[in-house]
């Protein structure tokens, strides 16, 4: 249902399906894929890509300039996937050409109300930003990433696989997979409750907090942490995942 107070560009792809409510605005160089739903006065700009199955929110303002002020009006893009529920006031920006000039969102993701993701952001897949979750420019979430409500996190940042952010929480430096990060931005542990939902094995979790330890226990350095984490690792993928996070982490990890 598309409707009659709805403004849609007549370029825009809209697929099967696609519900449109009253007042919502689609401009120029959109598409959005089947069964997807646009609750009322919805903002998409483009050039941005919807995928199938999502539902989308009023006040939201999707693939909007983004807010860097070297932003002089290339052509960037938005991209988002699958099954995503984007709620209330969420802003989503597009890309910069000082990046890759692309935000990406995955599918199966969570975004409650006010949430901000900026410029060159990119979400893997079934993750949930709380309420008030805040992204600079450039910030990189993985895979089954849990973030508070009021949390921020600091231009640049990576945020591993599996991780849980505590609420509040400002987050100035890498966090690696499986951690939890405490409400003052500090480690806690790993996110074991979040592992044993998700049908990880009470070994692989084992191996997983042995790995905790090397990272944060042991004072060892990050070169030091990577060594210990791949003699550690042996056939264990996710140990691997740690060391491999680590190692490439530029900004360095939470401490």
């Amino acid at each position: 249902m598309i409707h009659s107070t709805a403004i849609i560009h007549p370029t825009v792809k809209l697929g099967k399906n696609v519900s449109v409510g009253a007042f919502c605005l689609i401009d120029a160089d959109v598409s959005i894929g089947d069964n997807t739903v646009l609750e009322s006065h919805v903002v998409v700009k483009g050039k941005t890509s919807i995928g199938q199955g999502n539902h989308i929110y009023q006040f939201a303002s999707v693939g909007e300039d983004c807010q860097d002020k070297k932003y002089a009006g290339e052509p960037t893009e938005l991209i988002i996937g699958d099954n995503n529920i984007i709620r209330e006031s969420v802003t989503v920006h597009r890309g910069t050409i000082q990046d890759e000039g692309v935000t990406r969102i995955g599918s199966n993701n969570l975004l409650m109300c006010f949430v901000h993701v900026a410029h060159d952001c990119a979400i893997g897949d079934n993750s949930i930003l709380a309420t008030g979750a805040t992204l600079a420019g450039h910030v990189h979430i993985g895979d089954w990433v849990i973030m508070g409500g009021l949390t921020a996190a600091h231009q640049f940042c990576h945020i591993g696989d599996h991780s849980f952010i505590g609420g509040g929480a400002i987050i100035l430096a890498d966090v690696p997979p499986y951690i939890m990060l405490g409400n003052d931005g500090t480690p806690r542990g790993i996110n074991s409750e979040g592992l044993k939902r998700r049908g990880f094995s009470s070994e692989t979790i084992m191996q997983i907090k042995r790995g905790y330890k090397i990272l944060y226990r042991n004072s060892n350095r990050a070169t030091e942490a990577v060594e210990k984490l791949l003699e550690l690792a042996g056939d264990v993928q996710e140990v691997k995942l740690m060391a491999d996070f680590v190692s490439h982490s530029a900004r360095g990890i939470v401490r």
